[in-house]
């Protein structure tokens, strides 16, 4: 519970109306409720929030309200990802070792870390100031897990997994597994141990489900700040840097190597030992199989500039219509060659 002057401290917005009014939760504007605070990002939604029950509006600069009370800020969607902590704060979890978990002698566990049911911690182990295993986690010999880290249920860290601090990997995700390594030796596939590891920077963020493989004998590693979302696979030696973002079903094949903000959208697949420069941006469904550089943003398979895969496409809808025309053109010469 929250007065608007309060909430919009908190956000360093700007109250229009009566800063005292009380809120009790936050909600779409079709679904407020007396005490809500709702939103609305554009002119088109102002109507629809001012329609409702809720009791305030958080609306970017500019906006005006003649029936409700309204927290004015710079970014509204910021505005929201920033208010929504307050309402729903994080779970907590009090320091200790649920009696069903098996940890290693060996293994060093902060005092206020949580370590839940069923859980398996090997030597050589150390876990940091406030991190949570929520149940089900295998955690291999001489993993580091920095503070503030939570894993969900039955995520699974193999040997010398290194995570940062303030990591959040989400159920059923395997890190360290083994990356994809044969050499084909007289009729059969010999498997090449991989022998490297995976190291996580701080403030990592992977949804469930995500597999990342371990380096053949260096790391696979993922860089400060990025957002890895549900069913990614990373396999062995990709290298991301800071703050990129990769959506669903993406697949990378081994040491491709990611510059900072590298946005890459679902359902893509990444081609291996390729460079994909600062800023760049890869469509939905796209196959990458070469370089794409700093600021690029491609589409398509194979993945060409966005302009001209976008002229492809429309040149595509038109065939039928061109084949048609041809086909015509065809009979009518033919018919004058008969003549």
């Amino acid at each position: 519970m929250f007065t608007v002057s309060y909430l919009a401290e908190q956000i360093g917005g700007e109250v229009v109306g009566d800063g005292a009014v009380i809120l009790t939760g936050i909600a779409p504007a079709e679904g407020a409720a007396a005490g809500d605070l709702t939103f609305a990002e554009k002119p088109a939604y102002l109507a629809a929030a001012e329609a409702s029950q809720a009791s305030a509006i958080l609306v970017p600069k500019g906006f005006e309200s003649a029936t409700k009370v309204l927290i004015r800020v710079k970014d509204a969607r910021i505005a929201i990802a920033k208010v929504l902590p307050l309402f729903f704060p994080p779970e907590t979890h009090v320091g200790g070792i649920h009696a069903s978990a098996v940890v290693d002698p060996s293994a060093k566990i902060d005092a206020t870390a949580n370590v839940g049911p069923h859980c398996v911690i090997g030597a050589g182990v150390s876990l940091g100031k406030n991190s949570v295993l929520m149940g089900g986690n295998h955690i291999g010999r001489d993993s580091k897990i920095g503070d503030d880290v939570c894993l969900h249920p039955n995520v699974v860290l193999y040997a010398r997994t290194q995570i940062g601090n303030r990591v959040s990997i989400h159920a059923g995700t395997t890190i360290g597994s083994d990356g994809y390594g044969y050499v084909f030796d007289q009729g059969r596939h010999r498997k090449m141990l991989q022998v490297g590891n995976v190291v996580i920077h701080d403030d990592v963020e992977i949804g469930s489900n995500t597999s990342i493989d371990r380096g053949a004998l260096g790391s696979t590693v993922i860089g400060q700040g990025t957002k890895i979302d549900n069913l990614v696979h990373v396999a062995h030696n990709v290298v991301m840097g800071r703050h990129c973002l990769i959506m669903g079903q993406v697949g990378f094949a081994g040491s491709t190597q990611l510059s900072d903000y590298v946005v890459i959208a679902s359902q893509s697949g990444i081609g291996g030992h390729l460079k994909l420069g600062t800023q760049a941006t890869i469509g939905a469904k796209s196959g990458v199989m070469r370089d794409i550089a700093a600021g690029e943003t491609v589409l398509g398979y194979p993945a060409a500039p966005d302009k001209e895969a976008k002229r492809q496409w429309i040149a595509v809808t038109k065939m039928p219509e061109a084949l048609r025309r041809l086909k015509t053109l065809e009979q009518k010469m033919n018919g004058s060659k008969e003549v």
